[in-house]
């Protein structure tokens, strides 16, 4: 099958820094539940979204990407107390696939690094040891450790849900 080129970045980045990680092709999902539902040995609350929203930052509106657990809500009145950002909306599914190169909703992985966004984590996404993500597209998933995840990324991290 064919998929969005950020999979094959992905895994070039883990494969490069010498990372443990586990790949799942599956059907299309687009739901952290759905998600749950194919992805054999993890639970929803294992499972990140990658948010992309639109905020004021720094006096500067721009685009940044939020990382919460499946299980979980981004909440905007936290991530405004904890990281100063305003006047937060979801990005659009055009600016989403302009933002990315064309990775559909669903399918946005946690590496705002791809993409020149800043990235900003809630702090619950480590207390599992693994996590798993769409890394690209609906149909492919992949599995690490939350510690390397955050070595590759360097997230800000918070109580943002």
């Amino acid at each position: 099958m064919e998929y969005h080129a950020v999979v094959q970045n992905i895994r070039d980045i883990l494969t490069k820094n010498n990372l443990w990680f586990e790949v799942f092709e599956h059907e299309p999902v687009i739901t952290s539940e759905d998600a749950s539902r194919v992805r054999s040995g993890y639970e929803l609350h294992q499972g990140t979204k990658a948010l992309i929203v639109r905020g004021k930052v720094s006096g500067e509106k721009k685009f940044i990407m939020v990382i919460v657990p499946g299980d979980k809500t981004f909440n905007s009145k936290k991530m405004k107390e904890v990281f100063k950002v305003s006047d937060i909306r979801f990005a659009t599914k055009d600016e989403v696939s302009e933002i990315t190169g064309g990775v559909k909703r669903g399918g946005v992985p946690p590496f705002g690094n791809l993409f020149s966004l800043p990235v900003y984590c809630d702090n619950s996404v480590f207390d599992n040891e693994k996590i798993i993500f769409n890394a690209g597209d609906r149909c492919f998933s992949i599995g690490m450790y939350s510690k390397d995840w955050k070595q590759v990324v360097n997230p800000q991290i918070g109580d943002i849900c």
